[in-house]
């Protein structure tokens, strides 16, 4: 299961209501940080979740308003927390203009006091353990080395209670042993195999995180069956010239990559400041019904076997933006 926190979910200029992009995925003990707007640190705060285990950040491309916010960031670390080292995912042009904000304006010269590891990013898996990976893939928009991110759960073998009992093994650690994939000898001396008790392979949960996008035909195959789709929506479909003049996604072309990729739930974010939400949300859902707008402190559950589940960090009474107030 992923748990999604939106920590910034403006366009590139903040509003009253929503900072700039940023996102924290939380699986099990790990946390990703995916991009760092200006004010991440203190949304981040403003959250609760505090910043420990926060030592991957993942870099979705250059631009400003997706990489001021560590310098900030950083500079806390520095000071007041304990972090072994950090690793900064991401394309070499966005890498360079990281390097640039930490070694020319956070650092100086200085050398830093725990290990900042900057990893450039190619296509394929770069994080993998035994419950799930975490691989980038290539999307299209202004610049060299712009990235979306699949999360996927490792696919799991369900265990048949009813195969388990016709056979006689007892509830317990011999159980366990055929789950984890040993075999087991029972009292009676017979051998037990795994696959006598353990059924075909399930995929796991499947989120797939874009940031900035001017194109859908190139990501589909990458985008195809998730569970959840992060992606932005900047403009509405009367601006779709102004859309692909500065590569971005109107709300219709994101809800159509949903339809065509067999998603499940589209979760809309980097909302400009001339769009209200509602209009954002209608023209989604007249395409895509499952469609969701995302607004700061929203937290979303993503698992295999259920529909995704929409939480809500209540840090204000008002309205998302005086121009997005819904109906």
């Amino acid at each position: 299961m992923f748990e999604l926190l939106f920590l910034g979910t403006s366009a590139s200029a903040p509003s009253v209501h929503r900072g700039l992009a940023a996102h924290v995925v939380m699986v099990k003990e790990y946390r990703f940080l995916i991009d760092c707007g200006e004010g991440t640190q203190r949304q981040i705060l403003r959250s609760g979740i505090g910043f420990k285990r926060l030592n991957r950040i993942l870099i979705t491309h250059g631009h400003l308003d997706h990489i001021l916010g560590l310098a900030g960031l950083l500079s806390t670390f520095i000071r007041w927390e304990s972090m072994d080292e950090l690793e900064i995912y991401g394309g070499k042009w966005a890498l360079d203009r990281v390097y640039d904000l930490i070694y020319g304006i956070v650092l100086r010269g200085e050398e830093p006091p725990l290990p900042i590891h900057l990893v450039d990013l190619k296509p394929g898996v770069f994080f993998d353990n035994k419950d799930f990976s975490v691989s980038a893939f290539p999307v299209t928009h202004r610049g060299p080395g712009c990235f979306g991110f699949i999360f996927q759960e490792k696919p799991r073998r369900p265990f048949l209670v009813e195969k388990a009992e016709a056979l006689g093994v007892p509830p317990g650690p011999e159980r366990a042993q055929l789950v984890r994939g040993h075999a087991i000898t029972l009292a009676d001396g017979r051998t037990i195999q795994p696959d006598e008790v353990l059924g075909p392979d399930l995929p796991g949960a499947r989120y797939v995180h874009i940031g900035d996008i001017g194109r859908t035909d190139n990501v589909v195959q990458y985008v195809q069956d998730a569970h959840a789709l992060v992606v932005e929506a900047t403009y509405l479909d009367d601006e779709a010239e102004l859309a692909h003049q500065f590569g971005h996604l109107t709300a219709a072309q994101a809800a159509r990559l949903a339809q065509e990729a067999n998603v499940k739930t589209l979760i809309l974010t980097h909302i400009s400041r001339r769009s209200r939400e509602r209009d954002v949300l209608a023209e989604a859902q007249a395409i895509f019904p499952n469609s969701y707008v995302a607004r700061d402190f929203d937290i979303f559950s993503i698992a295999k076997d259920r529909p995704v589940e929409k939480l809500r960090l209540d840090r204000s009474s008002k309205p998302p933006d005086d121009s997005t107030t819904e109906d």
